[in-house]
């Protein structure tokens, strides 16, 4: 099937099966403000779907997508994800922003592999953002553990970044705001959790509500 019939009869499956079962429910968001509870900052890899994994509902979550889930330090790359921090944390007051990474991340074999970008600068500045994760999993990990501890630094370097935005500093400040990490196990529909108490990502499988 040519790829645009494929998107096409997604499309009629949507308004012929799920729309008419949830119908309400976007009735309902399309006639009051949005206020989502949380702002999901992940992948652009096209296995993730934040929706389906948290099972959101229209309106639940913000979401904003980019290559290796990353988040800029304030002031050094102020553009889309900046924009997309302030606007929820500000004006939806979403009450806890996600940093969520993924397992076999494109971005972060990137990293261990800088050579594979050769073609690609624009990616290859993008991932300087998680250079200070990339030394961290280099002290800690094993050769064979390298990714998926790279996957976890990554999420935490994030979260760090993430509390130099104004915004993010001043709600969390004010009580407002929690920042948390993620890591989805795209092969296991697994997802860690950051522990702070423990320092350590912990599974959600087996765990319940």
């Amino acid at each position: 099937m040519d790829v645009r019939e494929h998107l096409k009869y997604g499309i009629h499956k949507f308004q012929t099966e799920v729309y008419p079962k949830h119908q309400q429910e976007y009735i309902e968001a399309a006639n009051k403000p949005q206020t989502p509870h949380t702002l999901v900052i992940t992948c652009s890899d096209s296995r993730i779907d934040p929706e389906l994994i948290t099972q959101s509902g229209p309106g639940d979550i913000f979401v904003s997508r980019n290559v290796g889930n990353m988040v800029p330090p304030y002031g050094e790359m102020v553009g889309g994800i900046s924009s997309v921090i302030e606007y929820a944390v500000s004006a939806l007051k979403v009450q806890h922003v996600v940093i969520c990474g993924h397992s076999d991340c494109g971005a972060m074999k990137a990293l261990l592999k800088p050579e594979s970008l050769e073609k690609l600068p624009t990616v290859r500045r993008w991932l300087r953002n998680a250079e200070a994760a990339l030394s961290v999993a280099k002290e800690i990990a094993t050769p064979d553990a390298m990714l998926p501890s790279l996957t976890e630094q990554n999420v935490l370097m994030q979260m760090n970044h993430a509390r130099t935005h104004p915004s993010v500093a001043g709600a969390i400040a004010r009580g407002e705001l929690s920042v948390g990490g993620w890591v989805y196990d795209i092969e296991h529909g697994d997802v860690k959790i950051f522990n702070e108490q423990k320092n350590k990502f912990e599974s959600t499988l087996g765990a319940g509500a």
